[in-house]
C-alpha cells in the first residue's frame, strides 16, 4: 500500500510538470500608426496641457456623464437590458466549459460496492457437489485517467480559459455599446424636443402673421397672393410640428426599449439647451490605448486560444498514456469484508501510440489556419478601432468651427427676416421676401440644433471608441 501511495505521488508531480507543445505566444504588431492622425480636421483634438484631462479608459462613466438624469437612464439600461443579461449568461457558460476542461487534468475517482450470489452446478464444481457462492466487494478506483505527459489536455484547458476571457471582454463591449446607444438616444430625444419647440414657436409666428395679413387683405391693403403665401407657410409649420411630435414619440419608444422599461418623465430631457454636456477627457498621444479596448482584447484572447489549440494538435501525434486502477476489499461473507487479508487492488496502465491517422495531420493544418485567421481578425479589430477613433477625432476637430459658422448664419438670417418684415410693412417689397427669409431662418435654426447634438453625441462616441465605460 505504501509503494502504491508513493507511486501516485510521483506520478502526480510528473503530470503537473508536464511540458506543453503550444508555440510561444507573441502579440502581433499593431497594423496602424503609433499616433493619431494630424491635420486641419483634427485641430483641437490634441491632449490638453496641464492640468491634463484623464484618459477615456481611466474615466468612470458615472463621472463622464455629467447630467444626473442621463446617469439614471444608463443605470436602468445596464440593469434591465436583455443584451447585457445574455452577455453575462454567455460568460457563465464559458466559465463552466473552462471548468469542465480543467477537470480533465484530474482523475475521476469512483466508489463502488457489489454483491454477487451464484450457484455452481455439480459437474462444474471441483468438489463434485452443487454449491452456492456469495461475494461482497467494496472498491475505490480511477477509470481511464489520461496522464498528460505532453500537455494535450493542458493546451485544451488553456484554450477554454482564453475563450472564457474573450467572452467576458465581449460582455464589456456590449456594455460600452449599450451605454453609448442609450446616451445618443437620450440626446436625440432632447434635440427633437428642442426642434418641436422651435416648430411650435414658428407656427405661432406664422399664425400671427396670417391674422395680420388677413386684416390687411380685408382692408384692401394686401393682395390675395400674399394671403395664400402666408397660408402655405402656416400649413407647412403645422406639418413640421406634427413631424417632430412623431419623432419625439419614436425617440421615447427607442429609449424605453433600450431601458427595458418605461422611463419616468422626470428622467427625460425637456430640450437640448438644458442638458449638461459630458465631461472632457484626453484622447492621448498614442494609439496603443486601443489595445485596452474590450473588442480588441477579445480578439487577442481568441488568438491565444487558437495558439493553445496548436499545442493540443501537436500532442495528438504522440503516445497517450491512460491509467485504470482500483483498491478495495472482497469477501465471501459480509462480516469478513473489512478483515485482514480481504484487500484487493488492480493496476492497468494503457499506452496508445498513433501509427497512422490522416485526420491528425488535417486537424493540425486546421489549427494553424485558425491561428492565421485569428491574427487577421485581431489586426482587423485594431484597424477598425483606429478608424472609429480617427473619425470621432475628425468630427471633434471641426464641429466647433461648423457651430460657429452656423451661429453666424442664424444671426444673419434673423436680421434678414427682420429687415424683410420692415420692408413689407412699409410697402417697399412683397411678402415673398419675408417668406424666403423665414424659411431660411427656420432651416438654419434646425441645423444649429443638429450641430449642438452632434457635438455632444460625438463626445459620447469618442469616449466609447477609446474604451471608456468599462466596469
Amino acid at each position: 500500500m505504501m509503494k502504491l501511495k508513493w507511486f501516485f505521488t510521483v506520478l502526480a508531480i510528473f503530470v503537473l510538470g508536464a511540458c506543453s507543445l503550444a508555440p510561444k505566444y507573441s502579440r502581433p504588431a499593431a497594423p496602424v500608426p503609433s499616433g493619431w492622425p494630424a491635420g486641419t480636421a483634427y485641430k483641437g483634438t490634441e491632449a490638453p496641457a496641464a492640468p491634463a484631462a484623464p484618459a477615456a479608459a481611466d474615466l468612470k462613466w458615472q463621472d463622464f456623464y455629467a447630467d444626473a438624469r442621463l446617469r439614471q437612464v444608463i443605470e436602468t439600461v445596464l440593469k434591465n437590458s436583455r443584451d447585457i443579461r445574455l452577455a453575462a449568461l454567455n460568460v457563465e457558460r464559458a466559465r463552466g466549459l473552462y471548468g469542465i476542461q480543467r477537470a480533465e487534468l484530474l482523475p475521476s475517482v469512483n466508489a463502488a460496492g457489489s454483491y454477487a450470489r451464484q450457484r455452481i452446478a455439480a459437474d462444474q464444481s471441483s468438489s463434485g457437489n452443487a454449491s452456492v457462492t456469495e461475494q461482497y466487494t467494496v472498491s475505490l478506483g480511477v477509470a481511464a485517467w489520461e496522464l498528460d505527459f505532453f500537455g494535450r489536455i493542458r493546451s485544451l484547458k488553456d484554450r477554454a480559459l482564453e475563450e472564457f476571457f474573450a467572452t467576458d471582454q465581449a460582455r464589456l463591449s456590449t456594455q460600452i455599446l449599450l451605454m453609448s446607444e442609450a446616451a445618443n438616444a437620450w440626446l436625440t430625444l432632447a434635440a427633437d424636443r428642442e426642434n418641436l419647440k422651435l416648430a411650435r414657436s414658428t407656427l405661432e409666428a406664422q399664425e400671427a402673421s396670417w391674422k395680420l395679413i388677413r386684416r390687411r387683405y380685408d382692408l384692401g391693403m394686401a393682395s390675395e397672393l400674399d394671403l395664400q403665401r402666408i397660408q402655405s407657410q402656416v400649413d407647412t409649420a403645422r406639418g413640421e410640428v406634427a413631424r417632430f411630435m412623431q419623432l419625439e414619440a419614436l425617440d421615447e419608444n427607442a429609449l424605453n426599449l433600450l431601458a427595458g422599461t418605461t422611463l419616468p418623465p422626470e428622467l427625460l430631457p425637456n430640450d437640448l439647451a438644458g442638458v449638461s454636456p459630458p465631461r472632457d477627457f484626453s484622447a492621448g498621444l498614442s494609439s496603443e490605448m486601443l489595445l485596452r479596448r474590450p473588442d480588441v482584447l477579445a480578439a487577442e484572447h481568441q488568438l491565444k486560444a487558437a495558439n493553445a489549440n496548436i499545442g493540443a494538435a501537436r500532442a495528438a501525434f504522440l503516445p497517450r498514456i491512460s491509467l485504470t486502477t482500483s483498491i478495495g476489499s472482497a469477501s465471501a461473507d459480509l462480516g469478513g469484508l473489512f478483515k485482514t487479508g480481504s484487500g484487493i487492488w488492480s493496476f492497468a496502465p494503457v499506452v496508445s501510440v498513433p501509427v497512422f491517422d490522416a485526420r491528425t495531420w488535417s486537424a493540425y493544418d486546421v489549427t494553424k489556419a485558425d491561428r492565421e485567421i485569428m491574427i487577421a481578425r485581431y489586426e482587423k479589430a485594431i484597424q477598425s478601432a483606429f478608424r472609429d477613433v480617427a473619425d470621432a477625432l475628425a468630427v471633434k476637430g471641426t464641429v466647433d468651427l461648423r457651430i460657429a459658422a452656423q451661429e453666424s448664419l442664424v444671426r444673419a438670417f434673423s436680421e434678414t427676416y427682420r429687415l424683410a418684415n420692415l420692408r413689407y410693412e412699409k410697402g417697399i417689397d412683397s411678402y415673398l421676401s419675408v417668406l424666403d427669409a423665414q424659411r431660411s431662418l427656420f432651416g438654419a435654426q434646425q441645423g444649429l440644433i443638429a450641430l449642438y447634438r452632434a457635438r455632444m453625441s460625438n463626445q459620447v462616441t469618442l469616449y466609447g471608441v477609446l474604451g471608456g465605460g468599462v466596469q
